[in-house]
């Protein structure tokens, strides 16, 4: 085959199938179809309005001609999700998506016949799960570590003392300014009446280090601060600010001696600091263990979406993006993103920015249900109320309400879906 031919059938090439789609063809019998528009019509017949005749007594034939559009609309939504359901049970398949109907014929005395496009769970095969292995990380404490959090508990705690000599900032001080901005950003001028700058500091600014040092109390200062393009605040990153700087006097820190009388102050329950060594280390080796399990469980999710080749329906990876982007724009909403901002978003681009990690979510929540089932993994209905009253607690509303709308929009199955998966997880980890 010459090089031109491959191009030309690679460009015309069909898209691979959607192994978890079905499809399905019903027909309606006449006469159960007949039936029910009869039932549908005389309850028309019942409330039509058509000048000249008295409510109830409208000729049948003047109605169906009159509402044939809206009688029919009422046939198709009642008769096509039931004889839909009815056959999908007949060919044991559990559709989980909506059904796209297609090929609809509707005639007066002949059966209704329409096609059913839909998507079913995968076929999943998980043999091996058990032999995936991932590595533990390390989650003791070192002395070090303690001895850094231990200091900088005393720096939480230090003091701040006026330097009553009329003397030039050094570096070590720590002046007390007040300043304004003029600059580039689209934000407006920033006026800040009190702050401590720390000359030399290790997160100080350059410029405040360079235009501060030797300044008196009681002087003024002008400069600019150019802010490197990965400058953390996106807002000042890569541009120039001018700094209008008055000095309002110059402060040392004082630390506090680190002892017995100072693991007293951090609460009731220290009485010596090796006491609050003690409590340091603890709540750092839980915090590292809490972290270890985050980064095992991640692992393992990987490896288990690497091993199995699963088809990912389309319906529920549709879903898995919504949820995320709601979550996302709830988030920025709560960061004051304003509603001007949100309708100027190119959804299109952030739905499918989301798609990957989507997918992933969908087939690990697969294998991880397919394994729920095979090590026989349940949910107590204690651990199903525990769940729902911190739920309570976090929105704030009597469980008896949480639950009760849950169950209505089916999200308390859901839940009960994720605590088996989040269970069969834990238990896989913890071999």
């Amino acid at each position: 085959m010459s090089t031109t031919e491959t191009k030309h059938d690679h460009e015309h090439e069909i898209p691979a199938p959607n192994p978890c789609e079905r499809q399905i063809s019903v027909e309606i019998p006449a006469d159960v179809v007949a039936k029910q528009q009869q039932t549908i019509l005389a309850n028309y017949m019942k409330y039509a309005r058509i000048p000249g005749f008295r409510k109830g007594k409208v000729p049948s034939t003047l109605v169906k001609q009159k509402f044939n559009d809206d009688i029919q609309k009422d046939l198709i939504e009642q008769l096509i999700p039931k004889f839909f359901q009815e056959e999908a049970k007949k060919q044991n398949l559990i559709p989980i998506s909506q059904p796209q109907v297609t090929h609809l014929e509707l005639n007066d005395g002949q059966p209704l016949k329409f096609t059913a496009t839909f998507e079913v769970l995968p076929a999943i095969d998980i043999s091996g799960y058990k032999d995936i292995q991932v590595e533990h990380e390390e989650t003791s404490v070192k002395d070090e570590e303690v001895d850094a959090a231990l200091k900088n508990l005393q720096e939480q705690n230090s003091t701040y003392t006026n330097v009553d000599e009329e003397r030039a900032i050094v570096d070590g001080d720590y002046a007390q300014v007040s300043f304004k901005t003029e600059g580039q950003t689209e934000e407006a001028p920033v006026e800040m009446d009190d702050v401590l700058v720390a000359i030399a500091g290790e997160n100080t600014i350059k410029e405040f280090t360079e235009n501060l040092r030797g300044a008196k109390a009681g002087e003024d200062r002008e400069f600019d601060v150019v802010y490197p393009a990965d400058f953390g605040d996106q807002r000042l990153a890569g541009k120039s600010m001018h700094y209008n700087v008055h000095v309002k006097g110059i402060k040392s820190k004082q630390l506090p001696e680190m002892n017995d009388d100072f693991a007293k102050q951090m609460g009731d329950e220290f009485t010596s600091l090796d006491e609050l060594k003690k409590r340091i280390r603890e709540s750092m080796e839980h915090e590292k263990a809490h972290q270890a399990e985050h980064k095992i469980k991640d692992k393992f999710v990987d490896e288990l979406v690497k091993k199995y080749d699963v088809a990912v329906p389309t319906a529920l990876v549709e879903h898995q993006i919504d949820q995320r982007l709601d979550r996302g724009l709830r988030a920025l909403a709560a960061q004051g993103l304003k509603s001007e901002q949100l309708k100027k978003m190119d959804m299109g681009r952030l739905r499918e920015g989301q798609r990957e990690a989507a997918e992933r979510e969908v087939k690990a929540s697969l294998l991880l249900e397919k394994i729920a089932d095979a090590e026989n993994i349940q949910i107590s209905d204690d651990e199903l109320d525990k769940e729902v009253q911190a739920l309570a607690v976090q929105m704030q509303q009597a469980p008896e309400a949480i639950r009760a709308r849950l169950e209505q929009n089916g999200a308390l199955d859901r839940i009960k879906d994720r605590m088996r998966t989040d269970k069969a997880l834990d238990q896989l980890v913890k071999r």
